[in-house]
């Protein structure tokens, strides 16, 4: 009895995925429940079980295909029958005896010695055949090719030979014996041709499909400035009393919790009390109306190897700096490692976006559609600013609050990073909530 491996339910929104890969063969055995294929959908990763234990015997979609919600991906048999072509092959005996054809060949070489074997040849076809005049000029040809013989080359130079269509007797040898190597080749089509003459070097150029992933991504974010009136106004901050909170209190807050106190809690806790003050950075539009939100659910940028992608924090509002540091580090590994599912990015309604961890010093983030604002942090430089009327050496950090002007005000924008500001320069202020 054979079970259908159908594409499961993929969520809100989503209709279809790429096939990432098969992890199991045709006629592999299979537990249930064992992961055999992997989906790649518009925003996570997810991998399909099987529903029984048997064998696979059948994958009805190649690794690439694009699927819908409720598709064949393949069957799996329970009673352990294979009945895949590949099988039926291999039970096939051969009908045609062989062995006069094979004791003829070798009569043909005993007495040939210096005769190729080619047991495709007609030997009347042979007879009719005129002999071949060599004239001066192919023999030259013949004497030059001779001395840089294709099968001495290796198989990486006879493929680049042949893909540029390179004349190899013009190619002067750099290895022993005058030997054309690899090098001798791509010094060669790298020297200066004419502008009308010049091609891709070989091997540095490669084309490959952008995963779904990549493709929401630029959709998403072209998206954005199609659609949305885009400003970014930009501050300051000086990070001295953050970095001296976290020096006092690391040990204990460790011992505590478990968890090491980082930047990220202090910056999530001082936008949510700013965009308690200025609800209309935490809104959205839709159609023709302004959706306000009494909730803070804040998105949070992890890079990974497939591209950038934005979990959610939710309720951040109601957390301790310790529950924050957690989460993050939660779903920051579950994002790593693929395993975010699409519920962790969904829901959110503003987005900080940390590009100091990879050493920017200033950007212009883009916002998480259908949010209205994003903020920026970049990395913490030690720079000479004026305190109380003198030069003081302190570690500033770039701020950045990319928004949508359509329903945010300059004066909004600009009030809402200057309150960041002043609860991230006074971190104390944070947990007295004013």
């Amino acid at each position: 009895m054979s079970e259908k491996i159908l594409v499961p339910a993929l969520g809100e929104s989503i209709t279809e995925a790429t096939i990432a890969k098969w992890l199991k063969n045709e006629g592999d055995a299979v537990e249930a429940d064992e992961p055999i294929v992997e989906l790649e959908t518009d925003k996570v990763n997810l991998e399909v079980p099987s529903p029984v234990t048997g064998v696979l015997t059948e994958i009805a979609s190649k690794d690439g295909s694009v699927v819908e919600v409720g598709s064949l991906l393949g069957s799996v048999s329970e009673n352990g029958e294979n009945s895949s072509p590949k099988e039926e092959i291999k039970k096939i005996e051969p009908t045609v005896n062989i062995e006069p054809l094979v004791n003829k060949i070798k009569e043909d070489n005993l007495t040939s010695p210096n005769k190729e074997p080619n047991i495709f040849e007609e030997e009347d076809e042979i007879d009719k055949e005129e002999p071949l005049v060599l004239t001066n000029e192919i023999k030259e040809e013949n004497n030059q090719v001779k001395n840089n013989n294709t099968h001495d080359l290796s198989p990486a130079v006879r493929k680049i030979v042949a893909e540029n269509n390179i004349d190899i007797a013009k190619v002067k040898g750099s290895g022993k014996e005058g030997r054309v190597l690899k090098g001798d080749l791509l010094n060669l089509m790298g020297a200066n041709p004419k502008p009308s003459e010049r091609k891709i070097k070989y091997g540095q150029e490669e084309r490959i499909k952008m995963t779904r992933l990549r493709q929401t991504i630029a959709k998403r974010l072209k998206q954005a400035q199609e659609n949305a009136a885009l400003l970014t106004t930009f501050n300051e901050v000086d990070m001295t009393n953050i970095n001296q909170m976290r020096k006092d209190n690391q040990e204990d807050f460790q011992n505590r919790y478990g968890i090491k106190l980082g930047f990220m809690s202090f910056f999530v806790k001082a936008c949510v009390v700013a965009l308690k003050t200025f609800p209309a950075i935490n809104a959205e539009i839709e159609g023709d109306e302004i959706i306000y939100k009494n909730y803070y659910n804040i998105s949070f940028a992890v890079g990974t190897e497939k591209g950038l992608v934005v979990p959610v924090l939710r309720d951040a509002d109601e957390l301790s700096f310790a529950d924050i540091e957690k989460n993050i580090k939660e779903i920051s590994e579950k994002a790593r490692e693929g395993r975010l599912t699409i519920e962790d990015l969904q829901g959110g309604t503003f987005t900080i976006s940390n590009g100091g961890v990879y050493g920017s010093m200033l950007s212009t983030p883009i916002l998480n559609l259908p949010q209205s604002g994003v903020l920026g942090m970049h990395n913490i430089v030690e720079r000479p600013v004026v305190v109380d009327g003198e030069i003081k050496i302190r570690p500033i950090m770039y701020l950045a609050l990319s928004y949508d002007h359509r329903i945010i005000d300059g004066k909004d924008s600009v009030s809402f990073l200057k309150l960041v500001k002043e609860n991230l320069e006074d971190p104390r202020r944070l947990f007295l909530d004013i």
